[in-house]
């Protein structure tokens, strides 16, 4: 009888091989078999039998040892699991301050200080230290009777291994006959931009003075999350401000330079219950079974906070700095209305207006340059400023610093000048010897010697170059619909001769002189040195700009030496795109902004009859974003909390903008139509929330930013982005 032996074989087998062997492994058993019941065979065949079967048994075991890596387990897809808790969570009347929590697993705590809270609020934060799948907490401050402890870990609490986060992890605990369980929820953005504010902490007062804000430690602390949500849990039953804090320096109050928010409704929690019913179906699709359910919902649940900088800085003296030989710098920490005043004291200037000030808007960055030669001469400049300050007791009062304003150089710089300065002596006296061999000649009625006579002749020439020139740039050649003929220069200039600058434009190959152009003239009040010709461009023509040399002077009575010249071309209108927004919802005054893919601003318009027109844009990808001008100045305005008064608010067109040459497109926006937290677009966000370790990635990835990609406005996949309700504030965990 024919009989198959069983292959035991600890690891597992690939299978060609796991095949092959069996088979091989059966025929020589077979043929066992047949030597043992054939009595014909010899002790020879036999022997050789034997030895057919020893290597049978040779490859079997070399096949088992010699296999590929074994194959790991499945993947870790679950979070920590809290298996005990020292105190029990909930637990009451406790007296220990140290609290232990053992997990299924090894853990870890990530960005502990931006995420983990401990409420209320401690003057010493608490110790926590990670062991092996143990997390243990030892409070620092006094434990307060009758009061309710709460340990808020967000999503800091991850395994070693795949880093799978428990998310919005608390424990809580009482040191009284009783546990608070109320909570109030919500959502901070950033106010200019709608970003969602990751990690910052949210406190609640019950006292609601305004001045508890900024006297006063929160009475109850939270942390958003990676998506700007937040949760206050286990509060008293009670009256409630709510706010939101970057708390730079650690004390649970608002300071002027941080960041904050403030709601000026005043919260009561509450708890509402609802029933749900569940139903289970069978695979036919028929009713088995349906359960019903009573829940308990915590409200509010939808507090929103647009968070903002009142941009406060104490105004004081930063930085001064001689930049070079003609220009002195005075930078101020930040922005003011009126320019310091500034005297020199030594040496003294030739000049009574010895300097021309270039500024920046807010007057807070100035630029002297420097007219008089004493003064550009002059190793150092000691000057009396007079400036606007902030002194100790809040208020802006002016005060005087004597500063010396010293030429810094390097020892190659040294050098050099060092160089020249001997090598001018040495020019000097030559020339010297030059001129009085000259007068002699002419006394003796001698012809003067010719290489005299040149080097006589060519000093103007040589002072002249000696000085800085004016040098010219053309920004740029290829103009926008709109652009002007622009050039930089660089040295400030004091004057510019009207017959040596010459605007032409191409007609049939041929340039022709537009007669009635105007002068350059300077670009802004700001800066002294761009320079921009005032007069409307024709799309599609060529336009050519010369100057003459010795055109333009500076304030150092300089010159540009050569003769410049330059074409430009401006581009035709069907190169271009226009975009039109029909805008509803808004009542007052608005400005919409055009952004690009960074979030910038690339050009903005007044909504004029519910409409905002752009014109003339450059074909690409835009984002639309819309502030309420309450106060109608042209630009967007932070809150201020002493004055109750709240940012400007703001809104996203949920969809990108595509634009192409030679297109009009018309997009209508409703801007109550979803939930402020879910308009801004994920491409252009910048805060984005923690990729998930145990996100499946789909094996398509789709392809973006294309200029044949095209938005799905009719949204086919058949499932809705969020139930929206009416209110702009709510809703924002339907995303």
């Amino acid at each position: 009888m024919l009989f198959m032996p069983k292959l035991i074989c600890t690891t597992q087998l690939k299978p060609k091989k796991s095949v092959f062997l069996f088979l091989f492994a059966h025929l020589f058993v077979t043929l066992t078999q047949i030597s043992k019941t054939c009595v014909g065979f010899s002790m020879k065949s036999r022997n050789i039998f034997n030895f057919l079967l020893a290597a049978a048994a040779f490859i079997t075991l070399w096949s088992c040892a010699n296999i590929g890596s074994p194959e790991g387990g499945p993947r870790d897809y679950t979070p920590p699991v809290l298996l005990q808790a020292k105190p029990a969570p909930g637990a009451l009347n406790v007296s220990t301050n140290k609290v232990e929590l053992r997990f299924d697993e090894y853990i870890q705590l990530k960005d502990q200080l931006k995420k983990v809270v401990v409420s209320p609020v401690q003057k010493e934060m608490p110790q926590i230290r990670t062991t092996g799948k143990k997390i243990t907490v030892e409070f620092r401050d006094s434990m307060k009777p009758n009061t309710t402890y709460v340990i808020d870990f967000s999503n800091a609490i991850q395994d070693n291994n795949e880093g799978n986060a428990i998310d919005g992890f608390s424990y809580a605990f009482s040191t009284g006959d009783e546990i608070d369980t109320l909570q109030i929820s919500g959502i901070v953005l950033r106010a200019k931009d709608l970003e969602p504010m990751q990690h910052v902490l949210v406190g609640l007062h019950s006292n609601l003075d305004d001045s508890a804000f900024t006297t006063l430690p929160f009475d109850r602390i939270s942390r958003t999350n990676d998506r700007g949500e937040f949760t206050i849990r286990n509060l008293k039953p009670g009256r409630y401000h709510v706010f939101a804090l970057s708390d730079l320096d650690g004390d649970y109050k608002m300071a002027r330079t941080e960041d904050i928010a403030f709601n000026d409704s005043v919260f009561v929690p509450y708890t509402r219950q609802f029933a749900s019913s569940d139903t289970i179906f069978t695979f036919d699709h028929r009713v088995d079974s349906v359960y019903n359910a009573t829940h308990t919902e915590y409200l509010p649940n939808d507090v929103l906070l647009t968070m903002f900088n009142e941009g406060y800085t104490p105004l004081y003296l930063f930085k001064t700095q001689r930049l070079d030989d003609s220009k002195l710098w005075v930078k101020l920490s930040t922005k003011t209305d009126s320019l310091p005043e500034i005297k020199v004291i030594s040496p003294e200037p030739k000049l009574s207006q010895w300097f021309k000030a270039e500024t920046r808007p807010g007057n807070d960055s100035i630029i002297y340059w420097l007219t008089d030669s004493t003064l550009i001469k002059a190793d150092s400049i000691k000057v009396a400023l007079t400036y606007m300050h902030t002194d100790s007791t809040d208020q802006i009062t002016p005060q005087t610093d004597t500063i010396a304003f010293a030429v810094r150089k390097t020892n190659a710089q040294l050098k050099e000048e060092a160089q020249k300065l001997k090598d001018n002596e040495r020019h000097q006296k030559e020339l010297s010897q030059a001129q009085e061999r000259i007068a002699k000649a002419i006394e003796q009625g001698k012809e003067p010697n010719i290489e005299d006579s040149i080097l006589v002749a060519s000093e103007p020439k040589r002072i002249l170059d000696l000085l800085p020139k004016v040098n010219v740039d053309f920004t740029k050649s290829s103009l926008a619909i709109g652009d002007s003929i622009a050039f930089t220069t660089s040295i400030p200039l004091s004057s510019i001769s009207p017959t040596g600058v010459t605007i032409e434009q191409e007609k049939d190959s041929l340039w022709i002189p537009l007669h009635d152009a105007p002068i350059p003239a300077l670009a802004d009040d700001y800066t002294l040195l761009r320079y921009t010709v005032p007069m409307a461009l024709t799309p599609g023509e060529k336009y050519r700009i010369t100057i003459d040399s010795l055109a333009l002077t500076s304030i150092h009575d300089t010159h540009n030496h050569q003769k410049l010249q330059q074409e430009f071309k401006v581009r035709g209108t069907e190169e271009f795109a226009n975009l039109f927004l029909r805008v509803s919802g808004i009542k007052g005054k608005a400005i919409v902004q055009l952004l690009d893919g960074s979030d910038k601003v690339v050009a903005q318009s007044p909504l004029e009859n519910g409409e905002a027109k752009f014109l003339n844009v450059e074909p690409s990808i835009y984002y639309a974003r819309l502030f309420l001008d309450l106060n109608d100045n042209g630009k967007w305005d932070t809150g201020n909390y002493s004055r109750h008064l709240q940012p400007e608010f703001v809104f996203y067109y949920h969809k990108k903008l595509r634009l192409k040459k030679n297109w009009d497109i018309d997009e209508t926006w409703n801007i109550a139509e979803m939930p402020l937290n879910q308009q801004k677009p994920d491409d252009i966000k910048q805060n984005r929330p923690e990729r998930k370790k145990n996100a499946i990635e789909p094996q398509e990835k789709k392809k973006k930013n294309t200029d044949e990609e095209e938005e799905d406005e009719f949204n086919s996949s058949g499932f809705s982005s969020g139930v929206y309700s009416g209110n702009k504030y709510s809703d924002y965990r339907n995303k």
